[in-house]
């Protein structure tokens, strides 16, 4: 009884503002009363009394005693130990209470801006809604900070949905919409949101640029100029940054030491398909490489068992270091060129070099076009994506390739198989324009391209890879709009890349997409036996097709405009001797000519390194290169059979 009149005591002063009195009454129970109300209580005074971290002790107690899970107690314990800056047991907290956090605001908010803060940014998806419609100005900053890199995760979208509502003059919001609307061919929206982007375009004001991803940027914009204005993420001064790291002393020896920087170091990744043959071919007795490794973990743990990357070159695993702390190690290992195998794009981690990895830093096969925002000397290309006139809008120095500046892998990869039409899904009797391009390289102009080159020729369907169920519905729709049946329309899912090189040469023509070509897609595609049509390009991203071609001996297969390249696709629909020839040439050049010769790439790439390391060495700055070309191959270097 006595300790139940104290209690009521307690509260009674406590509802007086008697805060100390009250707490001098707890502190007399609390050793026989410990229960949910009495730590309550407690907090309470505590925190009236400014202790908010014994309060927040207090109602963590309270919480373990109440029978809710997800108790409002412990909901205000993590609120309180995050406000005195105690992240470790604010987090220990919040994390009891995850599900609670998808709809209360305040809570999210500590959940992700620790996550943010410790760089795990793939943990904040389940709170982008709620913490996206808060009126809070706080919480929208904090949205924006949320945004990932995963195009395909549907909580990226609704948080820049969200955002856009609330505040549609922001240039960065509305770009940001316009790229999940480009993923998902939603054409009627981007016709919608980018006209005042085009206003802008045509005012020529251009400062809207510096807030656009650059990746992003190439799916809608094929001009050298503009693209090397997009700046999602302005860093440090550059020539700043690559006069530190040239004052840095550097030792050279013997042997040229090689690092290439990526997180796609795993067979599955594209750029392995083709990369991996130039990395076990390099010559050991004149150069070192080391790949410095940011690759998942999950993709190096599936591989282990299966995939001896010592081959490759040493590794050197960076995934969990900071940026500053990834280019010590580079320079400890006294690297002479650090190759970027990213640039902006998906997983990369650019900003490494701004740190000073090596004393020759340049950029290859991952970025297709000039980096912005990062300490760069060289970019390795081709004549082709790289013709003369590109040099005004590089910031680096441009290394031309003699044939492609795209290397591929004849060894490792899978040859094609017979299979039928049959097994595919595709009509026997029909002329197949195929393009395995990701959908958001499809825009309404190239859409309306392909709608005329169908009407043209009535005994021709489409064949599409498919991303997603909306991406469908929005090509289908948009095609019905323009007179062609769905029956004309044929969607392939994602398969096995085994079964994926089979299927391709189920098509008559490859037919490209702009202003970004198929890359990787492209070279897939004449590997596997099919033709690719394409149109000369402005930028490196439209001009790979014309690479490709050209290095396997097909460069009447690059239209000079959209109008030849419509009138071209309409001509080989009438031609089936053409394809047949067609065919047979790439099956027959793919063995002599340059696209497919890893060791001929090689030898060009590492004469590059030579050229590079050579004027350094002399002290000369980085300039241009025109790599020689080795002679042409009199003999086929592989076989199909």
């Amino acid at each position: 009884m006595t300790t139940n009149i104290s209690f009521a005591a307690a509260s009674k002063d406590y509802q007086k503002g008697q805060y100390l009195k009250s707490l001098e009454a707890l502190n007399q129970i609390i050793n026989t009363q410990k229960d949910v109300k009495t730590y309550v209580l407690l907090a309470k005074n505590l925190l009236k009394l400014g202790f908010k971290s014994e309060a927040a002790s207090a109602y963590a107690l309270a919480g373990e005693l109440d029978s809710n899970k997800e108790s409002l107690y412990t909901r205000e314990a993590a609120l309180l130990y995050f406000a005195c800056g105690d992240e470790e047991q604010a987090l220990l907290y919040a994390l009891r209470l995850m599900s609670l956090a998808r709809s209360d605001v305040d809570l999210a908010s500590v959940l992700v801006n620790i996550h943010l803060k410790q760089g795990r940014k793939d943990l904040v998806s389940p709170y982008r809604d709620v913490i996206s419609k808060s009126s809070n100005p706080d919480h929208a900053r904090l949205a924006v900070r949320m945004v990932g890199d995963d195009i395909l995760d549907a909580t990226n979208e609704t948080l820049i949905r969200n955002l856009f509502k609330k505040f549609p003059e922001i240039i960065s919001l509305r770009l940001l919409l316009l790229v999940f609307a480009r993923e998902v061919c939603d054409f009627d929206l981007v016709a919608r949101e980018f006209q005042s982007v085009q206003r802008m375009l045509e005012k020529g004001d251009l400062g809207f640029l510096e807030r656009d991803n650059p990746f992003y940027n190439l799916h809608w914009c094929g001009n050298e100029a503009l693209n090397a204005r997009a700046s999602h993420t302005p860093s440090l001064p550059l020539k700043e940054a690559a006069a530190r790291r040239k004052a840095v002393p550097h030792s050279w020896g013997d042997k040229i030491r090689i690092g290439y920087l990526s997180s796609d170091f795993w067979v599955g990744h594209a750029t392995m398909k083709l990369l991996r043959r130039v990395l076990e071919l390099h010559d050991r007795d004149k150069f070192e490489v080391t790949l410095f490794c940011h690759t998942a973990e999950k993709h190096l743990e599936h591989e282990a068992s299966t995939v001896d990357r010592s081959q490759w070159g040493e590794v050197c695993i960076v995934r969990d270091m900071t940026d500053e702390e990834a280019a010590q190690a580079i320079r400890e290992r006294q690297i002479d060129i650090l190759i970027d195998l990213k640039g902006h794009t998906l997983g990369g981690r650019s900003r490494i070099l701004n740190y000073g990895g090596a004393p020759i830093q340049a950029t290859w096969l991952g970025f297709p076009g000039t980096v912005t925002d990062i300490d760069l000397d060289y970019s390795i290309g081709d004549r082709f994506v790289l013709p003369e006139g590109s040099e005004a809008h590089y910031y680096e120095k441009l290394v031309r390739m003699p044939d492609s500046y795209q290397p591929n892998d004849p060894a490792n990869r899978p040859k094609p198989r017979p299979t039928t039409r049959a097994e595919v899904g595709l009509p026997e009797d029909a002329f197949v324009f195929a393009s395995f391009n990701a959908n958001r390289k499809i825009n309404a102009d190239i859409l309306d391209v392909w709608c005329n080159i169908l009407k043209r020729t009535p005994n021709s369907v489409l064949w599409l890879m498919l991303s997603s169920p909306r991406t469908e519905a929005n090509l289908r729709n948009y095609m019905n709009r323009r007179g062609i049946d769905s029956k004309r329309v044929i969607f392939c899912p994602r398969v096995s890349y085994e079964e994926h090189i089979d299927r391709q040469q189920m098509a008559d023509l490859g037919i490209d997409t702009f202003p970004v070509n198929g890359h990787t897609t492209t070279s897939e595609q004449l590997w596997g036996g099919l033709p690719v049509l394409t149109v000369k390009g402005t930028n490196f991203a439209s001009r790979v097709t014309q690479s490709l071609l050209n290095a396997i001996g097909l460069p009447e297969l690059v239209a000079a405009d959209i109008k030849a390249y419509e009138d071209m696709a309409v001509e080989l629909a009438s031609s089936p001797e053409r394809i047949a020839d067609y065919k047979q040439r790439i099956r027959q050049n793919a063995c002599i000519m340059p696209l497919f010769d890893a060791e001929r790439f090689t030898l060009h790439l590492e004469k590059s390194y030579e050229v590079m390391v050579e004027r350094a060495k002399m002290g000369l700055d980085p300039d241009h290169i025109d790599v020689p070309a080795l002679p042409p191959r009199t003999e086929p270097f592989f076989s199909f059979d």
